[in-house]
């Protein structure tokens, strides 16, 4: 007796496993060994920082912001070019960049999501070169948000539209210290590089060579992210203590990826955090931020509540290590200490010294220097309060 034919049922071939949010911390780990074979970092927190960072850009839609990465140095031949260069070939849709204008840039990121990798940017903010470089600015600070759009008229007279470009796009600038804007490096981690030392040794940098062994690490850094992605929307990773509002929200995407990655990367991120943020020299923020601990300092010396003009000036130009005798050409004057303070809500005052009417400043009181202290600065150690 015959029976009827049973239908062939097919297996399909056996596929290879593709990374799973366990692998995170293999790939972060061949992804940083790979940096360091072509660059000497100045400490041990650089290379996990831009393994995190080129992580993020494969799933900067998932997060909120996108810190900007900042590579500076006091002179040319110090890395930075380099680890842009090597950059190019494990971020997401890198857009490698010297000259662009703001709106081939406007367009780019409008078109599709990038990462932009600036060179020699210092060029452009330096002051010193007269260019106009608001609108380079303004893309930069508002594509920090994934909400920013910048409004601009487009067309000609007779059919002007308004069009929103959105600007959210991870970047990465490269330039000499001292000539970007503050407003940008407050959304930024910056790591200061520096020239080689004559016993440090890196692989030379050959495209081709590199290019063919950055393929693969791409992928899979791509791929392991994209693995995780969904978990990243509502990550509220923890902080290191002290690390908190505008610094927080600069590192909270890389710390998510870190937690996700699992192994050593919870605690390595975080130690760079910390390294970067927590420990980070007050001198090194804006020219307001170092005039107030500089007047801190001084006031804290002579163990004051109150001092005249002419001492604070007097005792700010024996600072050898400060600006204050020659900012900008010019020492600080009376007036323009004044301008800086007041943007902290901080004013002189007439007080009586030696029965006489001396204008200065106070550090207590509505408009004293102590508010402004306890609010912009980090806690002084020597501090009981």
């Amino acid at each position: 007796m015959s029976h009827p034919a049973r239908p062939l049922r097919v297996v399909p071939a056996a596929r290879a496993p593709g990374p799973t949010p366990a692998d995170g911390a293999a790939v972060l780990d061949e992804i940083g060994a790979f940096v360091s074979r072509f660059n000497a970092f100045p400490d041990e927190h650089c290379v996990p920082t831009l393994a995190l960072w080129y992580a993020h850009t494969h799933a900067a839609e998932h997060f909120y912001v996108t810190p900007r990465l900042i590579l500076s140095s006091a002179e040319p031949g110090s890395g930075k070019t380099r680890v842009l260069e090597i950059a190019q070939y494990l971020v997401h849709a890198p857009e490698m960049t010297i000259s662009a204008s703001t709106a081939a840039l406007f367009r780019m990121v409008n078109a599709a999501p990038i990462t932009i990798l600036f060179d020699e940017v210092d060029a452009i903010f330096n002051p010193k070169n007269g260019g106009n470089y608001e609108d380079l600015r303004a893309m930069l600070n508002a594509g920090y948000k994934r909400s920013a759009t910048i409004a601009r008229c487009v067309g000609d007279a007779k059919a002007m539209n308004v069009q929103r470009f959105k600007v959210y796009a991870p970047v990465a600038l490269a330039g000499i210290a001292g000539h970007m804007p503050d407003t940008i490096t407050t959304r930024a981690i910056t790591i200061h590089m520096r020239r080689r030392a004559p016993n440090e040794r890196v692989e030379p940098f050959k495209t081709r060579r590199i290019e063919t062994e950055a393929e693969p690490l791409r992928d899979k850094l791509a791929a392991w992210v994209a693995s995780v992605a969904d978990s990243l929307d509502d990550a509220e990773p923890d902080m290191p203590e002290g690390v908190t509002d505008r610094s927080a929200e600069i590192w909270e995407p890389l710390i998510a990826l870190a937690d996700a990655a699992g192994g050593h990367w919870p605690d390595t991120a975080r130690a760079a955090c910390a390294h970067f943020v927590a420990n980070n020299d007050p001198h090194k923020g804006s020219l307001g931020i170092r005039l107030l601990a500089d007047l801190r300092e001084v006031f804290t010396q002579r163990q004051a509540d109150r001092l005249s003009t002419a001492a604070i000036l007097e005792a700010l130009y024996a600072n050898e290590e400060a600006p204050w005798g020659d900012l900008y050409g010019k020492p600080l004057d009376a007036r323009r200490l004044a301008k800086e303070l007041d943007r902290y809500g901080v004013k002189p005052t007439v007080y009586k010294a030696d029965g006489k009417p001396t204008r200065g400043y106070l550090a207590t009181g509505e408009t004293g220097l102590a508010d402004a202290w306890k609010r912009y600065l980090p806690a002084d150690p020597g501090s009981t309060a």
